[in-house]
């Protein structure tokens, strides 16, 4: 059983543990004993079995199971003991007396509040994972037994005239509760949280040593509250593994060295505003110069709806930015009437730290009438994109993007290439500025590329129909011996890329977004004719069911959606062939951190809030990673929650190393978003090249708005802002 189902077994006998002794005590109160008597015993065997449930979990990892080892499970057990011998015999001996005295003896206070004491202990367990969440610390334990006992306080006191030492229990109750909201909230405003401003980044690693425990601290040789540094006891020094590449910069495919020498971008103390692009291309490359004005305007969807959105230079998505590798892109941000600001954030692409547009971070953001100037060399080939990252989660939604691309050096432009940012806008599914299927006329025999981006904060699941095609690249970094596909279905998190590719058969070819929406339809011409949309659409076609290999393909008309909707997703950790990395898993980790995702409440902007949190901590009470440069870092991203976090890292790339404590054996991945679904724990590792301070959040833009972000900071590198963000 998967970790996710065991979560929602745990939750679901959880919650008839509560049921069933809350509804023995209900029975017990209206002295219908026989009935009260079945439903002890249905809640015995169903904390007896929420005792295995927790069993069975624990196989998945210690961060699943820890607040129901150390609270919530000890309480059940405990109440059910006491429940079972204090009200057990009297509830059996009314259940067996023949007069209605006998039978009525049940509803007294030594059956009833036994009973229901039992179910608010049950209750405890769910209230405890997803109102407290993760982890469970004194003084959330300390709140939950306070409401708890109060509760049975109150039920008894109901009950009967006179409760012995009720002043006692009160006041003992009264102080655990005011404990544990001391030891709750307070520590979130000292030790525990980040300092914004020019602090942030220039911390030693074992500053940063502060937070709730990590199942890792006991191997790594450090305990680390509140999910801070984990490393193998003293920092390593900054040179690099000896598992590293020979040559400067990043280590995975695609990626050049920053210009900035080594010594500079090591010096201490330096601002992040110290750390900006070149000012002249590489040789050979030119210089690509842009201008993006961000202002409201009324954009005109293919179907002739219009709708108000944030735009640049009044389009949604903005103009597309394409350079050739080795030429240097330079934008310059301005601002017409976004009152809440705007800034640029290169989405994938690993930009020195000052271009990275992070709001508070490492710029200001750009008001009305102001302008910001961004400049970097197009290093990486792929496909990108970029977006604000000031009050994202409302920028972005409402048009805020634009494409990036960037060709390899050399390269020549031959076939159809469609970039295809799908995109959530104004309740309806949109592909660049269409709401209609995007109609070309193809060549049979034409190379085609799509490239597939999902700006939205959720996942897509995309399926081509119609031909053979290849996964060729994701997020920007082509794969290794990418192999035929067919009849699959490809979810791509939010925020992630992929490119598919294949020559245009002579019949149509159809992509589809969530099983239901045409977003282009590719129709076999004998030139190729541009392409149309809206109520031009042909009608359906025949479709050859053949490729140019004679291999089988997909039927493409509109009553083939439903099949496709039954098409296997595509496990990328298993596709493609395997390659060699410059680290693998059992490589020496200069660093290790894990982040526990979850719900729950928590400190946010001075006052407590439902917060998506990290480690039990909301921004921007996370504290931050303190990397060295040349560390080589390994990172662990647990969701032990109900929601999807496509989880995004700044300025690096990562390698998967594991998924649920399996190795991809396909071809490596190098991702800069990655969806880690409910039950999920991956495994990825990156090596810190890229001096200077970055955001490492949830790109549900919602969730990091809610809390679930924290600041990757390289040591000695500070910023004169103000440290926070904007969202």
């Amino acid at each position: 059983m998967t970790t996710d189902r065991l979560m929602a077994l745990d939750l679901l006998v959880s919650v008839l543990a509560a049921a069933a002794w809350a509804g023995a005590g209900a029975a017990a109160a209206a002295r219908r004993p026989r009935t009260a008597a079945a439903l002890m015993a249905g809640a015995m065997v169903a904390s007896l079995a929420r005792a295995g449930s927790v069993l069975a979990l624990a196989g998945a990892g210690w961060w699943f199971v820890q607040e129901k080892v150390t609270v919530a499970l000890p309480l059940l057990l405990t109440a059910s003991v006491v429940a079972a011998v204090t009200a057990g015999p009297r509830l059996l001996a009314a259940s067996r007396a023949t007069s209605a005295a006998g039978r009525d003896a049940v509803g007294s206070p030594a059956v009833v509040v036994p009973l229901l004491g039992a179910g608010y202990a049950a209750a405890a367990g769910p209230v405890q994972t997803f109102l407290l969440g993760y982890p469970a610390e004194p003084g959330s334990a300390l709140i939950l037994l306070a409401v708890v006992a109060g509760a049975v306080l109150v039920t008894w006191r109901a009950m009967a005239p006179r409760v012995p030492l009720l002043r006692a229990a009160t006041a003992a109750t009264v102080a655990a509760a005011l404990a544990g909201g001391v030891l709750t909230f307070l520590p979130a405003t000292t030790a525990g949280a980040t300092t914004p401003g020019a602090a942030l980044g220039a911390a030693t690693p074992e500053a940063a040593t502060a937070g709730a425990a990590t199942p890792e601290a006991a191997t790594a040789g450090a305990a680390t509250p509140g999910g801070g540094v984990l490393g193998d006891g003293a920092p390593a020094a900054a040179a690099p593994a000896a598992d590293a590449p020979a040559e400067g910069g990043h280590d995975m495919p695609g990626h050049a060295a920053s210009a900035q020498t080594s010594a500079q971008m090591s010096a201490p103390g330096r601002p992040v505003t110290d750390f900006r692009g070149p000012s002249e291309p590489a040789p050979g490359g030119t210089v690509r110069r842009f201008t993006l004005t961000a202002r409201t305007a009324t954009v005109t969807l293919s179907s002739g709806r219009k709708v108000a959105a944030w735009t640049f230079d009044g389009q949604v998505p903005g103009p597309p930015i394409t350079a050739t590798q080795g030429d240097l892109v330079e934008v310059r941000l301005r601002n017409a009437d976004i009152t809440e600001g705007v800034t640029l954030h290169w989405h994938g692409y690993d930009v020195p730290s000052g271009e990275d547009g992070v709001p508070g971070l490492t710029q200001e953001a750009v008001r009305p009438g102001g302008e910001f100037v961004y400049r970097f060399l197009a290093a990486q080939t792929g496909t990108y994109w970029y977006h604000t990252h000031e009050v994202s989660d409302i920028g972005v939604r409402m048009g805020l993007y634009g494409m990036f691309v960037v060709a390899p050096r050399g390269s020549a432009t031959t076939g159809v290439d469609l970039t295809l940012p799908v995109h959530t806008f104004a309740g309806t599914t949109v592909a660049g500025d269409h709401d209609q299927p995007i109609l070309q006329g193809v060549a049979p025999g034409t190379p085609v590329r799509l490239r597939l981006v999902d700006t939205d904060n959720t996942p897509h699941r995309f399926t081509l129909a119609g031909t053979v095609y290849r996964l060729v690249a994701v997020d920007g970094t082509d794969l290794s011996g990418p192999g035929p596909l067919s009849r699959a279905g490809l979810r791509l998190p939010a925020g992630g890329r992929y490119d598919l590719a294949f020559t245009m058969p002579s019949g149509p070819v159809v992509l589809r977004a969530d099983d239901r929406t045409e977003v282009v339809r590719l129709t076999a011409t004998a030139n190729g004719t541009g392409h149309v949309s809206g109520t031009d659409a042909p009608g359906p076609q025949h479709t050859d069911r053949s490729d140019q290999s004679g291999n089988a393909t997909d039927v493409t008309d509109a009553g083939d959606a439903a099949a496709a909707a039954g098409w296997p997703e595509l496990d990328l950790t298993r596709y493609g062939t395997p390659a060699p990395t410059p680290y693998t898993s059992r490589s020496r980790f200069d660093r290790r951190f894990t982040l526990v995702l979850d719900r729950g409440l928590a400190l946010g902007d001075g006052l407590p809030i439902y917060a998506h949190t990290i480690n039990g901590r909301a921004y921007p009470h996370v504290p931050t990673q303190v990397v060295r440069e040349g560390d080589l870092v390994r990172l662990t991203v647990v969701n032990r929650g109900r929601d999807t976090h496509p989880w995004h890292l700044h300025g690096h790339r990562v390698l998967v190393l594991a998924r649920d404590g399996r190795a991809p054996t396909g071809s490596p991945l190098w991702l800069d978003t990655f969806d880690v679904r409910p039950g999920e724990v991956w495994e990825v590792a990156f090596r810190a090249g890229n001096p200077g301070l970055w955001m490492n959040h949830c790109h549900n833009l919602s969730h990091a708005d809610l809390g679930m972000m924290l600041h990757l900071a390289y040591e000695g590198v500070t910023t004169p802002f103000h440290g926070g963000h904007g969202g």
